[in-house]
């Protein structure tokens, strides 16, 4: 192959001198050396071979962080995992499977949009049918949240395969939900649902944990929706009607219980008030008539002939007209003149 470009060159140097030369500025043709010996020829292609083979076999492997690595030598798992990291293996020999150890959620629901809430670590089911105490069918919505177990994942691969969570997880649920919802009336359940909820989660929790080597850790268990069949919905629509109207009737009776009541206890207030007054008069009666002494009377009698005495001074044919009442008499005096004068004494 070299001969046969040197005299490619050699050829055209001698056609161009034919042609009267490309004259001094002409370039000249850059020499190449083929001529390689056969030592530096098998290194080339060694070398070549050998990053070639890297590329395709791929000895290696970097496991992220949320991941672990399943060695497979011949076909058997090691007991162990690999952690995060770079990871060399003998190519056609070895093999690591990389599996997630991050938070997977199953979804148990039928009106989803399958195409906006499925991802990445996200799985999307059907909702749990079930029947209830009386064998009407009914469906459970929930959310399942849980991880591999980090510590043991080579354990559970190599027992479980890496379809696990379809044979622990799913299976599990089910049948708790199914379990638990027998034991109630479909009216009853949305009453119970907190209660349900609980049972659901405890016995999910307790199936999972009882799995050899604990294969997997629960994050939480949240029950969505309950749905109910139709009839069943109509019927608990009236009797929450119905309910209703009682709660609005006795209302209504304890807001007139209430109105009987203030009625009642302002007529009462008005009793006592007066009870109050006719009390404190009687008091002040009392104290009156406690302070009327002989004394005092006479003293008054004093008072009143005093008067009369001075009005017959001024006028001695006056009319004096006495009217009896209390402890002394009321005294009017008319005069002749037409001139009224009154002197009145109060009686006691």
């Amino acid at each position: 192959m070299a001969t046969d470009m040197n005299d490619y060159f050699n050829k055209k140097k001698s056609e161009e001198k034919k042609n009267g030369g490309g004259g001094a500025n002409t370039p000249k043709p850059p020499k190449f050396d083929f001529n390689m010996n056969p030592q530096k020829t098998g290194m080339f292609w060694l070398i070549g071979g050998f990053i070639l083979l890297l590329v395709l076999a791929k000895p290696f492997i970097i496991i992220n962080e949320g991941e672990r690595g399943i060695l497979s030598t011949n076909g058997k798992y090691s007991d162990e995992s690999l952690m995060p990291g770079l990871h060399f293996l003998l190519p056609i020999i070895q093999q690591i499977y990389v599996v997630d150890t991050k938070v997977r959620i199953i979804n148990y629901a039928d009106k989803v949009d399958r195409a906006s809430t499925a991802g990445d670590g996200i799985l999307l089911k059907p909702a749990i049918t079930v029947l209830d105490k009386r064998g009407l069918p009914v469906t459970i919505d929930m959310t399942v949240q849980y991880r591999l177990n980090a510590q043991l994942a080579a354990k559970t691969i190599s027992n479980w395969g890496f379809s696990w969570e379809d044979k622990i997880i799913d299976p599990v649920a089910r049948d708790v939900v199914r379990n638990v919802i027998g034991q109630y009336d479909a009216e009853t359940l949305p009453i119970m649902r907190n209660a349900i909820a609980q049972k659901i989660e405890a016995g999910i929790r307790s199936n999972v944990n009882r799995q050899k080597n604990g294969p997997a850790d629960l994050e939480s268990i949240q029950l969505r929706e309950i749905g109910l069949p139709q009839k069943v919905k109509d019927q608990i629509e009236r009797v929450q009607v119905a309910k209703q109207e009682v709660e609005k009737a006795q209302q209504d009776v304890e807001r007139a219980k209430q109105e009987a009541f203030k009625k009642e206890t302002e007529a009462q207030g008005t009793a006592n008030a007066l009870t109050i007054e006719a009390r404190a008069q009687a008091q002040a009666n009392h104290l009156v008539s406690q302070s009327l002494t002989p004394g005092l009377l006479k003293l008054e009698q004093i008072k009143v002939q005093g008067k009369f005495n001075d009005a017959l001074k001024e006028n001695k044919d006056a009319k004096i007209f006495l009217t009896p009442g209390g402890s002394t008499p009321n005294i009017w005096l008319d005069t002749k003149s037409g001139d009224n004068q009154k002197i009145t004494s109060t009686g006691k």
